[in-house]
């Protein structure tokens, strides 16, 4: 009896702990969200203390593009812990459905028991012995009745195991329930939340649009920001550089030789994170575009803009998009980065194979988390507005060297 209270403790404790998060993560978690949201509340105080000239400037549009980047980053954990409680209530939801199979196995054999007593009287193993033609028989009737007996009780006992067990996981997943629809909620408001301060930016950008002071200030932002992308890229590159030499280490250690990351030039391929998609390089003059029905209005290289006339040099192209304002990865590839930058606001960058990578900078809400494996046409965020309207920032690299898009997206 004492092993059997102890197997019910065991098993709910078990259950328990595998459908709630440990105490150390959640303190984290919140400590990070704590972070965010004093940083929130730091910009909108500053916000509110400039005067109203203040609040139309290129650094009060710089304000909320950050407000929306952390609400990004609410948002983006919001997903992800709604992602792990929908698979954490369909472990428990399978767990009670197979449950509930092994307690009606049980009953009916239970039942079937039951029935055979009520039909035919419950033998002991007296009336074994009066009724058996010998005492052999009697005696391998009294061993078997035994057995029935005891075979019977551990199916009592397991019944009622079950029984406990299906009882806390329909708590558990009560629980689970309640969480779940805060989650949403929560969600939901922290949308209506980056809604609202986009809507705020939408209406600072159209009061700086022909201020050309404001406007040489975002042209300056996005000059330094293109240098920052570049050092971005880079370390992103000394970072893969490093975990791939230590996944070689590791493959040389245990002296296993995998053909299917060898490489004519280094012996292995650059990035194995991405060894299985498909070659990037086979896209170029065929690549989708970024945005179905996007138009390039600033091209790569050097560009010239018509009303400050200045000369300004662009990483990559501007597409402004039609009505579909739908960002899409343009191959597959793994979420390498997610930052903002000034000028730009947020920005993703996409490591593919072969050492490319792709840069999507101007977007607004985005979809994905760093890590995330994503496909061609993926779509992994909105673009965001800004003065010329909904404008996509699109680079393509291949290790350090920037590479013309042009040259690459398919015609429409």
């Amino acid at each position: 009896m004492v092993k059997s209270t102890t197997y019910i403790f065991l098993s709910l404790i078990f259950l328990s702990i595998k459908s709630f998060p440990q105490s150390g993560e959640i303190q984290h978690k919140e400590s990070e969200l704590s972070s965010i949201k004093s940083e929130i509340e730091n910009l909108e105080k500053e916000l509110a203390s400039k005067s109203t000239a203040q609040k139309k400037t290129f650094e009060a549009v710089e304000n909320l593009s950050r407000q929306n980047h952390l609400l990004n980053k609410i948002l983006a954990d919001l997903r992800s812990e709604i992602k792990k409680k929908d698979s954490e209530i369909k472990s428990v939801e399978n767990k009670i459905s197979q449950t509930e199979s092994e307690i009606k196995v049980l009953q009916d054999n239970y039942s079937k028991y039951v029935n055979a007593i009520y039909r035919k009287g419950q033998y002991n193993e007296l009336e074994s012995l009066i009724d058996a033609e010998s005492v052999q028989q009697a005696l391998v009737r009294t061993y078997y009745l035994q057995v029935f007996a005891t075979q019977r009780k551990k199916d009592l006992e397991e019944l009622r195991i079950k029984k406990a067990e299906l009882d806390n996981a329909k708590g558990i997943l009560k629980k689970e329930k309640v969480a779940q629809v805060k989650l949403l909620n929560n969600r939901d408001s922290e949308k209506k939340i980056l809604d609202s301060k986009l809507k705020q930016k939408r209406t600072t950008l159209k009061s700086i649009e022909k201020n050309s002071k404001e406007l040489k200030k975002i042209l300056a932002a996005k000059k330094e920001s293109q240098k920052k992308i570049e050092q971005l890229i880079t370390k992103l590159m000394e970072q893969e550089a490093i975990d791939n030499e230590q996944k070689i280490a590791s493959i040389n250690n245990s002296d296993v030789k995998s053909q299917n990351i060898k490489d004519e030039n280094i012996g292995y391929e650059y990035d194995l994170s991405t060894v299985s998609f498909a070659s990037f390089a086979d896209l170029k003059g065929k690549m989708i575009w970024p945005m179905h029905k996007g138009k390039i209005i600033r091209k790569f290289g050097e560009n010239k803009h018509k009303s400050l006339n200045t000369v300004t040099l662009n990483y990559g192209v501007d597409i402004k998009a039609d009505k579909d304002k739908n960002v899409r990865s343009v191959g597959e590839g793994v979420i390498a980065a997610i930052d903002w930058l000034p000028g730009y606001g947020n920005v993703i960058i996409v490591s593919h194979k072969n050492d490319y990578r792709t840069v999507y900078g101007h977007v607004s809400e985005i979809f994905v988390s760093e890590g995330d494996k994503v496909k061609s046409g993926s779509v992994i965020a909105l673009v965001d507005e800004g003065i010329d309207g909904y404008v996509l920032h699109f680079e393509i690299w291949k290790g350090r060297d920037k590479q013309n898009p042009e040259l690459w997206l398919g015609k429409k």
